[in-house]
């Protein structure tokens, strides 16, 4: 028999609390989640549900008021900021609705930087952001700027510079939000051929369509996990 995968992400009695002098707003509830390494997760939910303010504690880019969040067994509200800093960097590949890259650096240079504040030397760094890229199918396109490339292959730049670290995590936030119908399934397909590949992928989005390519799907409400069911894709 095959033994279960380790847990990759275990959140327990998640809270958290804004304060802005009197006023208190409660993003989350106590929210409980466990996800194995190699999962593919989308986790739904409407304006205000508290997707975002989850997204944010996963990728250590928040932490929570209240509960226990373990990255691969570490416990993240434990961690200076350095720390959280190398976790970000080594452990999480982001990729967002926006794809954030530097206009005036080619494709190649945008995807070694996270490798570049790691103080990866320059000859690794050029060889793994190029693989990185040959991966996501950008092989040809090393030497384009951001402003040369349509906006499903700056997606793809994006994925490729998550991946460039080799992290535990690909958290992608929105990643489809910008763009068109053939764009956006592109992406989705490398999506399904990375998880396939055996990457952890948490997936943030208010797309039911795209949250269907996900082998499970978590919906909040009012910062509560109110259903768990497998995806259509499952």
């Amino acid at each position: 028999m095959t033994p279960d995968p380790s847990p990759l992400l275990e959140l327990t009695g998640i809270t958290k609390t804004y304060r802005s002098g009197t006023l208190e707003v409660t993003a989350l509830h106590g929210v409980d989640v466990t996800v194995a390494e190699g999962e593919y997760v989308a986790i739904m939910g409407p304006s205000g549900s508290g997707k975002s303010t989850l997204m944010h504690i996963l990728g250590c880019l928040d932490v929570a008021t209240a509960g226990t969040y373990r990255l691969a067994g570490a416990d993240v509200g434990g961690m200076s900021e350095e720390e959280l800093a190398a976790v970000r960097n080594q452990r999480i590949g982001f990729v967002f609705q926006q794809f954030h890259l530097l206009p005036s650096m080619p494709a190649w240079r945008n995807v070694e930087l996270p490798l570049c504040y790691a103080g990866t030397g320059r000859a690794e760094r050029r060889r793994r952001a190029e693989a990185s890229l040959e991966r996501v199918g950008l092989g040809e396109r090393l030497a384009h700027r951001p402003g040369e490339l349509s906006g499903g292959q700056q997606q793809r730049v994006a994925v490729a510079r998550a991946l460039v670290t080799d992290p535990a995590l690909i958290l992608a936030d929105e990643p489809t939000g910008n763009l068109d119908s053939s764009s956006t399934e592109d992406v989705l397909d490398l999506l399904d051929e990375l998880h396939e590949a055996g990457r952890t992928i948490v997936l943030i989005t208010h797309e039911q369509d795209v949250a269907a390519r996900a082998r499970r799907v978590l919906r909040l409400h009012d910062g509560e996990v109110v259903s768990d069911t497998a995806g259509v894709a499952s």
